[in-house]
C-alpha cells in the first residue's frame, strides 16, 4: 500500500510539473541588434562566445536578458567579448527607449506558451518602434506581447514571418512578409508605442515566400568595402573549412541552428584554417541598411587577409501566379426581399437609394466622392477602420471619405505602385445590413518604363487623354541649362551647365477605374489622377559621339557618376534630377548626344550610396530591379531618353558656316544653330588697355628720338 500511494504521489508530482511548465511556457529569447536597455548588470565576463553568453543566461534562473557586445581590438583584426547578465531589464517597459550601440546583441528572455518555439538561440528578431505598411493577414487582441509571438510560432493559416506589436491598444498584427519580401512595396517606418518582431524559428525553406537566392548585395557599395567590414565587425555563427563558394552556399542553406541569411568565403582553404564564415545578419538587419558599410575601418595593424566575397540571402518574385486581391470575403448569396431594381443596378439598394461613386488619386490620398439620388444618413468608412477612417453622412446628397496612403489610420494596401482599400456606406451609426453597400476601390500609379528618345525637336507635355484602368506616367525629358538657367544647344568646353531630367509639371491623365462593389459586382467609375506622386532616378547615362564611334559613361548601372571631376552626382530638386558639370565634347566630333535610362518610384526615390575615393556621396539612381506585384511578373522596359548639344572649341565661333552645314545635316533645314558669342572679360579688356597704352609709348618715344636726333644734328654753313 505504502508502494502504490508513493508512486501515485510520484505521479501526480509530475504532472503538476508538466501542468506549471505548460503554464508558464518555454523559455525563449528575442534579440535586438545594435540595440541596448537599461538594466542592473549583476555578472559581466570577457571573451566569452555568443552562445555561451545566451546559454549562461538561459540557465540562470535569475537572468532577464543578456547584453553580448564584440568590438575589434585596433592592433589586431580579432574580436573582443563582453557578456552582461542583467536581472533587472528596462526592456519589459513598453515606454522605455533602448539606445543604439554598436556590436551589441541585446537579448531578452521570453516565457512562450507554444509547441513551436524551436531551440535556437533566439526566436524572434526585435525592432523597437517600427511596422511595416500594410501587409496585414490577421489581427488579433492579446494582452501580452508574449502571447502575441505565441500566435505567431501557432498559426497554422499561413507562414508567420512577422509580427507587430501595439502596447497601448494591444493590438497583434500576423504576417507572412517581412522585410526580404518582395512582390509589394515593403518598408518599416516609424510608429510609437509598436515594435515589430521577424520569426527566426523559419525553416530554411520557409525564410521566402517564393524563391530564395544567394547573391552579392548591390547596395551603392563596392563588394570589396563591404566584405571588409563583414569579415571585422560581423560575428561569426559559424566557421568551417570548404572546398569551394558552392560547399559554402549549400551549408548556410541548410543551416539547421540558426537562420543563415548570408555567408563569407575567403577562397580557397590553407592549411587547417577555416574559409566559410555563416551569419545570421545581412543588410536588412542593420539599423543603418546599407550606410554601415560606409562606417568601417580597416584595423591598424592589417596582416593583409583577403576580404573574400560576401552573399545574402534575396528573396525571389514566382512568376506565373494570379495576382492576389485584397484579403476580403463577402457572402453573394442573394436575398430574396430585394426587388428588381436593387438587382438590376448594383449602384442601388432595396430602400432606393442610389449611389454615384468616383475615385479621385492624389498625392497622398485616395478620394471616394459619393453622390446620391436622395438625401443619405449614416456613414461612410474604410472597413477595419470605423473608428479612425470615417465620416459622418446627416441628411446630405454629396459627402466624399479620404483615404490616407499611409500609416493606419486607413490601413490602405499597397503593393508596387497599387493602392486598394474596402469602402463600406452604412446606413446605420453601429451596426451593418445587407442594405449597406460595400465597394473596393483601388489606384494604380504607373510605375513602368518606356523608350523615349528625343535630340533637338521641341519637347511638348502629354495631352489630356482617356485611357482603360491605369494611367500612364508621362515622359521624362533632358533640359541642359546656362549659368543664367536658359535651355541652351550650342556651348564652349568648359561652360559651366546644368544637366536636369524632369517631369513636365502640368502633365494630368483622366481615365476609368474599375470598383469592386458589394458582392462580386463591378462598375466603372471615371478617375483623375495628378502626378505629384512620383519620382524618378537615373542610372546607365553615357555620353556619345555624333558618328556613335565614341562613348564614355558618365553615370554606372547602380546610379553612381562613374568620374565625379568630369560628370558629378544627380541631386534632387523637387520632383527633378540635375547635376553641374563642365561642358565636354569628343576630339572627332563637336556633337555629344547624352542618353540616360530614368524609372519612376512612387513618392521620393532613394538615394543610392557612392564611393570616389576615400568619400562616400549620395546619388539619385538605384540599382536596376524587377518590378513585381504579389504573385504576378511584369517585364520591366527601360526609359531611354537623350539629348543632344554642340560643344566648340574657343575659337571655333568664326567657323559659322562650317558649323551651319553640319547642324542642317543632322537637325533638319528648317533648323538654325544660334552661335553664342562670349562677352569680354575684365580680364582681355585689361590686356587689351595695355598693350594699347604700350603700343602708344613705343610710338612717342620713336618721335621724340627721332626728333632730338634731327635737333641735335649740326647744321651745314654754305661758303
Amino acid at each position: 500500500m505504502k508502494w502504490r500511494t508513493g508512486n501515485v504521489l510520484l505521479v501526480t508530482a509530475c504532472l503538476v510539473a508538466v501542468a506549471l511548465q505548460l503554464t508558464e511556457g518555454r523559455v525563449a529569447f528575442e534579440k535586438l541588434t545594435d540595440f541596448d536597455f537599461q538594466g542592473t548588470t549583476y555578472y559581466s565576463v570577457k571573451n566569452l562566445s555568443l552562445y555561451e553568453c545566451q546559454g549562461w543566461c538561459r540557465e540562470e534562473p535569475d537572468c532577464q536578458a543578456a547584453a553580448f557586445s564584440f568590438v575589434v581590438n585596433p592592433l589586431t583584426p580579432a574580436q573582443e567579448t563582453l557578456c552582461q547578465l542583467q536581472n533587472v531589464t528596462a526592456a519589459n517597459n513598453p515606454a522605455s527607449t533602448p539606445q543604439r550601440s554598436s556590436s551589441m546583441y541585446y537579448m531578452v528572455k521570453l516565457q512562450l506558451r507554444s509547441e513551436n518555439a524551436c531551440q535556437r538561440p533566439w526566436n524572434f528578431e526585435r525592432v523597437p518602434n517600427k511596422i511595416i505598411r500594410g501587409l496585414d493577414n490577421a489581427l488579433i487582441y492579446t494582452s501580452t506581447k508574449e502571447a502575441c509571438l505565441s500566435a505567431c510560432l501557432n498559426e497554422k493559416r499561413f507562414i508567420c514571418r512577422s509580427v507587430e506589436y501595439d502596447y497601448n491598444n494591444m493590438k497583434c498584427v500576423l504576417s507572412d512578409s517581412d522585410r526580404r519580401s518582395v512582390g509589394q512595396f515593403v518598408q518599416l517606418v516609424d510608429a510609437q508605442g509598436v515594435d515589430y518582431f521577424e520569426n527566426l524559428c523559419l525553416k530554411p525553406s520557409q525564410a521566402c515566400k517564393f524563391n530564395r537566392q544567394f547573391q552579392l548585395p548591390r547596395i551603392g557599395v563596392s563588394d570589396d568595402k563591404v566584405s571588409q567590414y563583414v569579415g571585422l565587425h560581423y560575428y561569426t555563427d559559424k566557421e568551417l573549412q570548404v572546398t569551394s563558394e558552392t560547399a559554402c552556399k549549400l551549408a548556410c542553406e541548410i543551416e539547421s541552428e540558426f537562420l543563415c541569411r548570408s555567408f563569407l568565403y575567403l577562397g580557397q582553404p590553407t592549411g587547417s584554417q577555416y574559409n566559410c564564415r555563416l551569419y545570421h545578419l545581412d543588410h536588412k538587419s542593420l539599423p543603418d541598411g546599407p550606410s554601415t558599410y560606409l562606417n568601417g575601418e580597416r584595423p591598424l595593424i592589417d596582416v593583409g587577409e583577403p576580404s573574400g566575397d560576401y552573399f545574402e540571402n534575396i528573396c525571389e518574385k514566382q512568376s506565373n501566379q494570379a495576382e492576389n486581391t485584397l484579403p476580403v470575403v463577402f457572402d453573394t448569396a442573394e436575398d430574396p426581399s430585394i426587388n428588381n431594381l436593387t438587382r438590376n443596378d448594383a449602384n442601388c439598394d432595396k430602400t432606393g437609394t442610389c449611389y454615384d461613386v468616383s475615385v479621385h488619386c492624389k498625392d497622398t490620398r485616395i478620394a471616394v466622392q459619393v453622390r446620391t439620388n436622395k438625401p443619405f444618413n449614416g456613414r461612410i468608412y474604410a472597413l477595419g477602420r470605423s473608428e479612425t477612417c470615417n465620416i459622418d453622412v446627416i441628411n446630405s446628397d454629396t459627402f466624399r471619405l479620404d483615404l490616407t496612403m499611409g500609416g493606419q489610420d486607413c490601413n490602405t494596401q499597397s503593393a508596387t505602385g497599387i493602392y486598394s482599400n474596402t469602402v463600406v456606406l452604412q446606413h446605420h451609426s453601429v451596426v451593418m445590413t445587407k442594405a449597406d453597400k460595400i465597394y473596393k476601390v483601388k489606384c494604380t500609379y504607373d510605375m513602368s518604363s518606356k523608350n523615349i528618345s528625343f535630340g533637338m525637336l521641341p519637347i511638348r507635355d502629354p495631352e489630356m487623354i482617356h485611357i482603360n484602368s491605369s494611367p500612364e506616367a508621362p515622359p521624362p525629358r533632358i533640359r541642359i541649362l546656362d549659368a543664367r538657367s536658359r535651355e541652351v544647344e550650342t556651348v564652349r568646353i568648359g561652360d559651366r551647365l546644368t544637366f536636369r531630367i524632369e517631369i513636365p509639371e502640368d502633365s494630368t491623365y483622366q481615365g476609368v477605374e474599375q470598383l469592386e462593389i458589394g458582392r462580386a459586382m463591378l462598375i466603372d467609375t471615371h478617375f483623375s489622377l495628378t502626378l505629384a506622386p512620383y519620382g524618378i532616378f537615373a542610372r546607365s547615362c553615357v555620353a556619345m559621339a555624333k558618328d556613335s564611334k565614341s562613348t564614355f559613361q558618365i553615370i554606372d548601372d547602380d546610379g553612381c557618376p562613374v568620374d565625379p571631376t568630369i560628370f558629378p552626382a544627380f541631386t534632387q530638386d523637387g520632383n527633378a534630377l540635375q547635376s553641374i558639370y563642365e561642358a565636354f565634347r569628343f576630339t572627332e566630333s563637336y556633337g555629344v548626344i547624352f542618353q540616360c535610362n530614368v524609372k519612376y518610384c512612387l513618392g521620393p526615390c532613394e538615394p543610392a550610396v557612392c564611393e570616389w575615393g576615400r568619400d562616400s556621396v549620395e546619388s539619385w539612381g538605384r540599382k536596376r530591379r524587377s518590378v513585381t506585384s504579389n504573385d504576378t511578373v511584369e517585364e520591366e522596359e527601360d526609359m531611354n531618353i537623350s539629348q543632344e548639344i554642340l560643344v566648340l572649341d574657343f575659337g571655333d565661333e568664326k567657323n559659322r558656316d562650317f558649323l551651319r552645314s553640319e547642324a542642317s545635316t543632322d537637325f533638319g533645314r528648317d533648323k538654325t544653330v544660334t552661335i553664342i558669342e562670349p562677352c569680354p572679360t575684365k580680364t582681355s579688356v585689361l590686356a587689351l588697355a595695355v598693350t594699347c597704352a604700350l603700343m602708344v609709348l613705343v610710338y612717342l618715344s620713336t618721335l621724340f628720338c627721332y626728333y632730338m636726333k634731327k635737333w641735335m644734328q649740326p647744321h651745314k654753313v654754305m661758303a
